[in-house]
């Protein structure tokens, strides 16, 4: 696409728009990839287990909300020329110090829990093998060793077959629980029965909501996307990926509602509850199937892992940049030489050994009281953040007119705050105080 010579007031080469096209996808695979992960699907399933195909609706808003949020985080990034925790940082201190302790305190915390999510199904494929541990600590050290020495663009391919996987797998299994067609487009008229609204709060806010939908805006500088340019092509990555990702809800509703809710089978909560429903599909489908259903266990397990070890290891980068940088280079435009800079840095390894190693300690022991209290506040408050700041950052003169939020936008993301601050409270008032 041919470029003018003028320039943005960031410096930046202006460009005409670009034309939205399936060939620039690449981002928002990322982002779902890493968004959706194994206690999502669970969470899911129970859902589809204890209501049936009545709750589909909530999966269909949740995928709404979804696309807004991202959509958000990736128009900061490409209308302003700037980062956000650079925009963070413009609303107030308080932002640097909630966002200092909680990656601290979430990532030591994650890191166990993605690699004991990626050893599971491991060792449920080869139970004659090692044991949970040692494939956990093997998995966090490919993680490791895959995000250190690869760039972007190698990073977004293996992510895309890991997401190709989970969507074959996942529809495959849907498809083998034979779907009541006829319930589920019922299912879509908004219903609550006794006892789910806590499970249709968790399905519109749970799955794919997580602090890599902050990351998206880095990974779309990452892509070479720098400026407004880019914006329809923009768009169309986040809804293709939340599209995507509204499938694999709908997919495991059926398996839950299908396989479990017939049947009254109860899963484990947690990862865990994958495997029974492994169990569930040999004893119902065979070996073959089970063994499919494991392997896209895995890739949904382990593109989790190291979609957290790249996106939130390259805003942790950000943010000590940023802190640290005189004001003439905080104001330096966001694009993918600062990305490529910033993945290469101190800082990018140092949060990739601390989200490896100190985590592993948590194998062998039980997740200390006060840190599992810390991990649930920080991460509640967590989207509530997002959602709020960006409407903030989005109505503001810290963003170009053209750029600011309009009515829908603005209704989407008030939603999904007031959606997110009821789950918060929620999540913090089930701890175990």
């Amino acid at each position: 696409m041919a470029e003018t010579s003028a320039t943005t007031e960031t410096g930046e080469p202006a460009s005409r728009p670009r034309k939205s096209s399936w060939k620039y996808i690449g981002p928002g695979i990322v982002v779902a990839a890493t968004g959706v992960g194994a206690g999502d699907l669970v969470a899911t399933l129970i859902a589809g287990s204890k209501f049936g195909y009545t709750l589909m609706w909530a999966a269909v808003i949740g995928c709404v909300v979804k696309i807004s949020l991202a959509e958000a985080a990736g128009r900061w990034h490409l209308a302003t020329g700037r980062t956000l925790f650079d925009g963070w940082r413009s609303i107030g201190p308080w932002t640097t110090v909630y966002f200092a302790i909680y990656v601290v305190v979430w990532g030591f915390i994650y890191g166990a829990t993605a690699m004991s999510s990626s050893a599971l199904p491991i060792v449920a494929l080869f139970p004659d093998g090692p044991g949970l541990k040692f494939w956990a600590i093997v998995t966090g050290l490919i993680g490791l060793a895959f995000v250190w020495f690869n760039r972007y663009a190698v990073f977004e391919k293996v992510m895309t077959v890991l997401i190709g996987i989970m969507f074959v797998v996942v529809v495959y299994v849907a498809a083998r629980v034979v779907p009541d067609v006829g319930a589920s487009f019922a299912g879509l008229l908004p219903v609550l029965p006794d006892g789910s609204l806590l499970y249709t709060l968790g399905l519109i806010g749970g799955v794919g909501g997580t602090i890599t939908m902050a990351a998206y805006g880095y990974w779309v500088n990452a892509k070479g996307w720098s400026n407004s340019s880019w914006m329809k092509v923009m768009r169309l990555d986040n809804r293709v990926a939340y599209i995507t990702t509204g499938i694999f809800v709908v997919a495991m509703l059926i398996v839950g509602a299908e396989l479990l809710h017939a049947s009254q089978i109860a899963l484990t909560s947690g990862d865990r509850g994958l495997i029974d429903l492994g169990k569930v599909l040999e004893d119902r489908f065979g070996t073959g199937t089970a063994k499919l259903f494991l392997i896209g266990f895995f890739a949904t397990s382990f593109s989790s892992l190291i979609g957290v070890w790249h996106g939130v290891s390259l805003m942790f980068a950000d943010f000590v940049e940023r802190f640290r940088a005189p004001a003439a280079q905080k104001e330096e435009h966001a694009g993918p030489a600062v990305v490529d800079r910033q993945q290469r840095s101190l800082p990018f390894r140092a949060y990739l050994l601390w989200l490896t190693f100190p985590p592993m300690t948590l194998l062998w022991l039980d997740e200390p009281f006060g840190l599992v209290i810390a991990y649930g506040v920080l991460g509640a408050f967590f989207m509530p953040f997002l959602a709020l700041t960006l409407l903030w950052l989005l109505n503001s003169s810290r963003t170009p007119q053209e750029w600011r939020n309009g009515w829908v936008s603005n209704g989407m993301l008030a939603l999904a705050g007031l959606l997110f601050v009821v789950l918060c409270v929620q999540q913090v008032r089930e701890l175990p105080w």
